[in-house]
Protein backbone atom coordinates (compact mmCIF):
# COMPACT_ATOMS: atom_id res chain seq x y z
CA UNK A 1 0.00 0.00 0.00
CA UNK A 2 1.41 3.05 -1.04
CA UNK A 3 2.20 5.91 1.91
CA UNK A 4 -1.58 8.02 -0.19
CA UNK A 5 -3.91 5.17 0.51
CA UNK A 6 -5.14 3.10 3.01
CA UNK A 7 -8.13 5.32 4.46
CA UNK A 8 -10.03 2.84 6.52
CA UNK A 9 -7.07 1.64 8.69
CA UNK A 10 -6.04 5.62 8.92
CA UNK A 11 -9.02 5.86 11.39
CA UNK A 12 -8.00 3.25 13.43
CA UNK A 13 -4.86 3.75 14.03
CA UNK A 14 -5.14 7.99 14.76
CA UNK A 15 -7.40 7.01 16.73
CA UNK A 16 -4.90 4.67 18.79
CA UNK A 17 -2.54 6.87 18.60
CA UNK A 18 -4.64 9.81 20.20
CA UNK A 19 -5.45 7.57 22.89
CA UNK A 20 -1.78 6.89 23.52
CA UNK A 21 -0.70 10.17 23.83
CA UNK A 22 -4.21 11.20 26.40
CA UNK A 23 -3.20 8.41 28.61
CA UNK A 24 0.49 9.77 29.35
CA UNK A 25 -0.92 13.13 29.60
CA UNK A 26 -4.11 12.82 31.48
CA UNK A 27 -1.71 12.99 34.89
CA UNK A 28 -0.95 16.57 34.21
CA UNK A 29 2.97 15.41 32.78
CA UNK A 30 4.61 14.57 29.21
CA UNK A 31 5.54 11.45 28.92
CA UNK A 32 9.62 10.90 28.48
CA UNK A 33 9.95 10.41 24.84
CA UNK A 34 11.19 6.58 25.56
CA UNK A 35 8.27 5.88 27.11
CA UNK A 36 6.10 7.23 24.46
CA UNK A 37 7.80 5.17 21.63
CA UNK A 38 7.38 2.37 23.65
CA UNK A 39 3.84 2.61 24.01
CA UNK A 40 3.70 3.45 20.28
CA UNK A 41 5.64 0.43 19.11
CA UNK A 42 2.56 -1.10 20.45
CA UNK A 43 0.26 0.67 18.76
CA UNK A 44 2.70 0.09 15.42
CA UNK A 45 2.28 -3.49 16.20
CA UNK A 46 -1.86 -3.59 17.14
CA UNK A 47 -2.36 -1.31 13.69
CA UNK A 48 0.32 -3.09 11.30
CA UNK A 49 3.03 -2.01 9.74
CA UNK A 50 1.33 -1.10 6.37
CA UNK A 51 -1.36 1.20 7.92
CA UNK A 52 0.01 4.81 8.31
CA UNK A 53 2.81 4.18 10.21
CA UNK A 54 4.23 8.14 9.66
CA UNK A 55 1.92 9.61 11.95
CA UNK A 56 3.63 7.92 14.70
CA UNK A 57 6.47 8.98 13.36
CA UNK A 58 5.80 12.26 13.85
CA UNK A 59 4.15 12.16 16.84
CA UNK A 60 7.70 10.96 18.15
CA UNK A 61 9.19 13.92 16.84
CA UNK A 62 6.77 15.94 18.27
CA UNK A 63 6.78 14.49 21.69
CA UNK A 64 10.24 14.73 21.98
CA UNK A 65 11.47 18.16 21.01
CA UNK A 66 8.69 19.82 20.00
CA UNK A 67 5.87 21.88 21.12
CA UNK A 68 8.04 24.29 21.44
CA UNK A 69 6.67 26.20 24.55
CA UNK A 70 6.69 23.28 26.72
CA UNK A 71 2.85 23.11 27.35
CA UNK A 72 1.30 19.44 27.54
CA UNK A 73 0.78 17.48 24.57
CA UNK A 74 -3.28 17.20 24.11
CA UNK A 75 -5.54 15.14 21.85
CA UNK A 76 -6.01 17.95 19.45
CA UNK A 77 -2.04 18.70 19.17
CA UNK A 78 -2.10 14.89 17.80
CA UNK A 79 -5.33 15.54 15.76
CA UNK A 80 -3.45 18.43 14.53
CA UNK A 81 0.16 16.48 13.37
CA UNK A 82 -1.64 13.36 11.84
CA UNK A 83 -3.79 15.90 9.43
CA UNK A 84 -0.56 17.89 8.65
CA UNK A 85 1.09 14.59 7.95
CA UNK A 86 -1.85 13.43 5.70
CA UNK A 87 -2.31 16.43 4.01
CA UNK A 88 -0.86 18.01 0.83
CA UNK A 89 2.52 19.88 1.56
CA UNK A 90 0.87 23.65 0.69
CA UNK A 91 0.99 24.74 4.65
CA UNK A 92 2.63 27.95 5.46
CA UNK A 93 6.50 27.75 6.28
CA UNK A 94 7.44 28.70 9.88
CA UNK A 95 10.29 30.74 8.84
CA UNK A 96 11.60 30.51 12.27
CA UNK A 97 12.49 26.18 11.58
CA UNK A 98 15.08 26.65 9.19
CA UNK A 99 18.25 28.67 8.79
CA UNK A 100 17.26 32.60 8.24
CA UNK A 101 19.14 32.66 5.30
CA UNK A 102 17.71 29.69 3.02
CA UNK A 103 13.74 31.14 3.80
CA UNK A 104 13.43 32.87 1.19
CA UNK A 105 14.85 30.64 -1.52
CA UNK A 106 13.02 27.93 0.44
CA UNK A 107 9.46 29.54 0.04
CA UNK A 108 10.33 30.40 -3.63
CA UNK A 109 10.75 27.12 -4.88
CA UNK A 110 7.52 26.48 -2.93
CA UNK A 111 5.70 28.55 -5.06
CA UNK A 112 6.62 27.40 -8.53
CA UNK A 113 3.99 25.47 -8.88
CA UNK A 114 0.61 24.29 -7.07
CA UNK A 115 1.88 20.68 -6.22
CA UNK A 116 4.90 21.89 -4.04
CA UNK A 117 4.70 23.89 -1.26
CA UNK A 118 7.65 25.16 0.96
CA UNK A 119 7.91 22.70 4.33
CA UNK A 120 8.25 20.23 1.14
CA UNK A 121 11.03 21.46 0.21
CA UNK A 122 12.65 22.48 3.72
CA UNK A 123 11.73 18.93 4.87
CA UNK A 124 13.78 17.54 1.79
CA UNK A 125 16.58 20.18 2.15
CA UNK A 126 16.51 18.49 6.19
CA UNK A 127 16.84 14.86 4.79
CA UNK A 128 19.54 15.22 2.11
CA UNK A 129 21.83 17.66 3.82
CA UNK A 130 20.64 18.59 6.98
CA UNK A 131 20.76 22.46 5.48
CA UNK A 132 24.68 21.87 5.12
CA UNK A 133 25.36 24.03 1.92
CA UNK A 134 28.99 23.04 1.21
CA UNK A 135 28.00 19.33 1.37
CA UNK A 136 29.71 17.28 -1.31
CA UNK A 137 28.16 13.58 -1.64
CA UNK A 138 29.71 10.61 -2.42
CA UNK A 139 28.46 10.03 -5.92
CA UNK A 140 28.82 13.89 -6.94
CA UNK A 141 26.31 15.79 -5.57
CA UNK A 142 26.75 19.32 -4.08
CA UNK A 143 25.02 21.51 -1.91
CA UNK A 144 22.26 21.76 0.10
CA UNK A 145 19.65 20.08 -2.30
CA UNK A 146 22.50 17.13 -3.13
CA UNK A 147 21.04 16.67 -6.84
CA UNK A 148 23.09 14.35 -8.94
CA UNK A 149 25.20 16.57 -11.19
CA UNK A 150 23.30 16.06 -14.29
CA UNK A 151 20.10 16.82 -12.45
CA UNK A 152 21.28 20.02 -11.59
CA UNK A 153 23.16 20.53 -14.75
CA UNK A 154 19.39 20.42 -16.90
CA UNK A 155 17.53 22.17 -13.57
CA UNK A 156 19.85 24.93 -12.35
CA UNK A 157 19.85 28.56 -13.23
CA UNK A 158 21.68 31.76 -11.74
CA UNK A 159 18.85 32.18 -9.15
CA UNK A 160 21.34 34.52 -6.99
CA UNK A 161 22.42 36.35 -9.90
CA UNK A 162 26.11 36.21 -8.85
CA UNK A 163 26.89 35.44 -12.59
CA UNK A 164 27.74 31.83 -12.12
CA UNK A 165 25.56 29.06 -11.96
CA UNK A 166 26.51 26.59 -8.90
CA UNK A 167 24.83 23.80 -6.84
CA UNK A 168 27.32 25.14 -4.13
CA UNK A 169 25.29 28.84 -4.06
CA UNK A 170 22.01 27.96 -1.81
CA UNK A 171 19.75 29.67 -3.65
CA UNK A 172 20.92 27.98 -6.87
CA UNK A 173 20.83 24.63 -5.95
CA UNK A 174 17.14 25.14 -3.61
CA UNK A 175 15.30 26.52 -6.86
CA UNK A 176 16.45 23.73 -9.33
CA UNK A 177 15.45 21.18 -6.77
CA UNK A 178 12.01 23.19 -6.59
CA UNK A 179 11.85 22.88 -10.49
CA UNK A 180 13.03 19.53 -10.72
CA UNK A 181 10.22 18.59 -8.08
CA UNK A 182 7.13 20.10 -10.20
CA UNK A 183 8.56 18.08 -13.03
CA UNK A 184 7.96 15.07 -11.12
CA UNK A 185 4.70 16.83 -9.82
CA UNK A 186 3.06 16.92 -13.27
CA UNK A 187 4.47 13.68 -14.55
CA UNK A 188 2.91 12.14 -11.64
CA UNK A 189 -0.38 13.80 -12.68
CA UNK A 190 0.10 12.49 -16.02
CA UNK A 191 0.46 9.25 -14.46
CA UNK A 192 -2.91 9.48 -12.47
CA UNK A 193 -5.05 10.96 -14.81
CA UNK A 194 -4.23 8.19 -17.67
CA UNK A 195 -5.08 5.09 -14.97
CA UNK A 196 -1.26 4.32 -14.58
CA UNK A 197 -0.57 4.95 -10.91
CA UNK A 198 -2.37 5.42 -7.84
CA UNK A 199 -1.45 7.31 -4.87
CA UNK A 200 -1.35 11.03 -4.70
CA UNK A 201 0.81 13.86 -6.92
CA UNK A 202 3.10 14.48 -3.95
CA UNK A 203 3.64 11.16 -2.80
CA UNK A 204 4.64 10.31 -6.46
CA UNK A 205 6.80 12.80 -7.04
CA UNK A 206 8.64 12.24 -3.83
CA UNK A 207 9.40 8.47 -4.56
CA UNK A 208 10.09 9.67 -7.76
CA UNK A 209 12.80 12.18 -6.31
CA UNK A 210 14.57 9.49 -4.62
CA UNK A 211 14.13 6.06 -6.37
CA UNK A 212 13.45 7.73 -10.10
CA UNK A 213 9.79 7.80 -12.10
CA UNK A 214 10.38 4.65 -13.96
CA UNK A 215 10.46 2.67 -10.41
CA UNK A 216 6.96 4.74 -9.85
CA UNK A 217 5.92 3.44 -13.23
CA UNK A 218 6.72 0.38 -13.08
CA UNK A 219 4.97 -0.14 -9.47
CA UNK A 220 2.17 1.77 -10.69
CA UNK A 221 2.26 3.75 -7.21
CA UNK A 222 5.24 4.31 -4.53
CA UNK A 223 6.84 1.13 -5.09
CA UNK A 224 6.14 -1.60 -1.88
CA UNK A 225 9.95 -0.63 -0.84
CA UNK A 226 11.79 0.18 1.98
CA UNK A 227 13.68 2.86 0.26
CA UNK A 228 10.82 4.80 -1.62
CA UNK A 229 8.15 3.90 1.07
CA UNK A 230 10.50 5.05 4.30
CA UNK A 231 11.28 8.13 2.15
CA UNK A 232 8.25 9.39 1.34
CA UNK A 233 6.95 9.01 5.11
CA UNK A 234 10.18 10.58 6.36
CA UNK A 235 9.75 13.62 4.64
CA UNK A 236 5.89 13.84 5.56
CA UNK A 237 6.92 13.01 9.74
CA UNK A 238 8.81 16.75 9.10
CA UNK A 239 5.88 18.23 7.75
CA UNK A 240 4.20 19.92 11.41
CA UNK A 241 7.96 20.81 12.49
CA UNK A 242 8.08 22.92 9.24
CA UNK A 243 4.30 24.64 9.84
CA UNK A 244 5.63 25.43 13.39
CA UNK A 245 3.17 22.92 15.03
CA UNK A 246 6.03 20.59 16.41
CA UNK A 247 8.62 23.31 16.22
CA UNK A 248 11.72 22.15 17.85
CA UNK A 249 12.66 23.62 21.58
CA UNK A 250 14.31 26.98 21.89
CA UNK A 251 17.79 26.91 21.43
CA UNK A 252 17.93 24.27 19.30
CA UNK A 253 19.42 24.86 15.42
CA UNK A 254 16.80 25.60 12.91
CA UNK A 255 16.32 23.00 10.38
CA UNK A 256 17.66 20.46 11.95
CA UNK A 257 15.96 18.35 14.35
CA UNK A 258 17.99 16.54 17.45
CA UNK A 259 19.17 13.02 16.72
CA UNK A 260 18.12 13.15 12.98
CA UNK A 261 20.32 14.17 9.88
CA UNK A 262 21.20 13.99 6.37
CA UNK A 263 19.82 10.88 4.54
CA UNK A 264 23.00 8.35 4.57
CA UNK A 265 21.33 6.81 1.62
CA UNK A 266 22.59 9.85 -0.64
CA UNK A 267 20.80 11.64 -2.95
CA UNK A 268 17.73 11.61 -4.88
CA UNK A 269 17.44 9.10 -8.06
CA UNK A 270 18.82 10.21 -11.57
CA UNK A 271 17.31 7.83 -13.37
CA UNK A 272 16.16 9.31 -16.31
CA UNK A 273 12.39 9.65 -16.63
CA UNK A 274 10.09 11.23 -19.56
CA UNK A 275 9.76 15.14 -20.08
CA UNK A 276 6.52 16.22 -18.61
CA UNK A 277 4.16 17.94 -21.01
CA UNK A 278 1.96 20.86 -19.77
CA UNK A 279 -0.82 19.41 -18.03
CA UNK A 280 -0.79 21.28 -15.02
CA UNK A 281 -0.73 19.35 -11.06
CA UNK A 282 -4.05 19.15 -8.72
Amino acid sequence: MSAGTGESGEGGTSTAVRNTIAAGTGCGCLLSPLALLGALVVVIIIGGFGVLLAPLIALILLFSGGGGDGGSASEDDADEVIAIFNGDGRGELDTSTVPEELADPIEEAGELCDAIGPIVIASQLERESGFNETLVGENGEEGVSQLPPEIFDEYGEDDDDNDETSALDAEDSIMAQGRYLCDLAEEAQQMIDANEATGSVLDLALAGYHVGMDAVRAARGVPQTNEAQGYVLAIRAQFAKYEGVAAPPAGSTPGVTPGMGPDPTGSPSASPSPSPSTTPAE
